[in-house]
């Protein structure tokens, strides 16, 4: 008898012949369905009941330069706070790079737009609060602004998540890990560094701080600047360690594919986002041409630009951002897609909050990070605290606060 001969034939027994696997629960008998009594115990449920945010503005520094934008000049950021009957807090925060407009417009959305839909939401439906978000949002657009939006309230969410659980979210997502692998993104260009000064300081600091793996930018310049800058890079890498290069979206398909073969023929390990991402038909091609990793992802917006560009075999490496393709939730969909097609992920971004994701999936590759970190032979330590380790220091809101 197959299933649907049984479920058939289970609509017209008695319930007196049936076995207890095929009878609705409402006709077994009660004690079967006893409530253990540790549910008893259980809190009730948790249930949204404020959402308040901080909006920054970072002090102004000496810019560093990519191959299309200049960094540190004007950059901000809003800080998410959601709050709970339970007392339990989930804390988010966005940041834009060089956009002095964009986060105010972030903290609108949330205001205006996210607080009434998850304002007496219980945390623990992350997937149906979501979706509730993009109902509420879809009229103008789930990218852009409005994605950075969702994917900060889905964050502070599963922070919520992992305190009233007591655990840190890396392990209620399921570990696969409990450190992971960090490259350093040094390699920037600067002002007034002809002679390469202050880009080999910095990698020279990253290799210092115990890093095995540094990324540098390409593509601002000549090829045979870009030559320069890489053989510097593998000089003072040395054996056993990696160089990443990273175009930011500067070239088209024929450039893309010329340089690919020099950085290819060089040694880098991966080659990122050559293109920009709307093009993944030339992301495909690069792939099917070059040997040498093609990573990207950063700019895509949600699970479903990944699952094309994935199924167009545009990428050996994807990306994700946790402010555009969305936090945690939109993440380990992202992150089960690759793994089905066999494919390597590594997070565009750092932090703890990356880090928790990351730590449960297992195609994660790199972390993406600077600075020092207590590493152990190039990998950073899982965090312990309950929840996502998303908090923002109150005297970093409280230097930089502008609204």
């Amino acid at each position: 008898m197959n299933r649907r001969q049984l479920l058939s034939s289970a609509a017209v027994l008695p319930a007196a012949v049936l076995p207890a696997a095929v009878l609705p629960a409402a006709v077994l008998p009660a004690a079967n369905f006893a409530m253990p009594a540790a549910a008893k115990d259980l809190p009730k449920q948790i249930k949204i009941t404020g959402l308040e945010t901080d909006l920054l503005r970072n002090q102004p520094r000496e810019p560093n330069y990519d191959a299309i934008h200049a960094l540190g000049v004007d950059s901000g950021s809003v800080v998410l706070r959601i709050k709970t009957d339970a007392g339990i807090t989930g804390w988010a925060s966005t940041s834009f790079g060089m956009i002095g407009g964009g986060p105010r417009v972030v903290q609108t959305i949330l205001e205006h737009e996210v607080k009434p839909v998850i304002l007496g939401k219980d945390p623990a439906f992350p997937r149906g609060i979501r979706s509730e978000l993009w109902k509420a949002l879809e009229y103008h657009g789930v990218g852009g602004v409005a994605h950075f939006a969702i994917s900060a309230t889905d964050i502070a969410i599963w922070d919520i998540l992992g305190k009233a659980a007591g655990m840190p979210v890396w392990k209620m997502l399921g570990a696969y890990r409990d450190r992971m692998p960090v490259y350093s993104m040094c390699g920037w260009y600067y002002d007034n560094d002809q002679d390469l000064s202050k880009y080999k300081r910095q990698m020279d600091a990253a290799f210092s701080q115990g890093y095995r793996a540094v990324k540098i930018k390409t593509g601002r310049f000549s090829l045979d600047d870009d030559v320069r800058r890489i053989r510097a890079a593998l000089d003072m890498a040395g054996k056993g360690r990696r160089v990443l290069v990273d175009a930011n979206q500067v070239f088209n398909r024929n450039e893309a594919l010329r340089r690919g073969r020099v950085y290819q023929e060089m040694g880098c390990f991966w080659y990122e986002e050559p293109l920009p991402p709307h093009d993944m038909e030339g992301y495909a091609e690069l792939a099917r041409e070059l040997d040498i990793r093609i990573a990207t992802g950063e700019n895509l917006y949600t699970k479903y630009a990944f699952a094309e560009l994935i199924a167009r075999r545009g990428a050996d490496v994807v990306q994700p951002d946790n402010r555009r393709a969305g936090g945690v939730t939109e993440w380990m969909e992202i992150a089960a897609i690759a793994d089905g097609y066999g494919l390597e992920l590594a997070s565009h971004g750092g932090g703890s909050t990356n880090l928790n994701m990351l730590l449960a999936m297992p195609n994660a590759i790199y972390m993406e990070t600077s600075g020092p970190h207590k590493m152990i032979e190039g990998e950073v330590l899982a965090p312990q605290e309950a929840g996502m380790s998303s908090e923002t220091p109150r005297s970093q809101i409280e230097k930089n606060k502008i609204g």
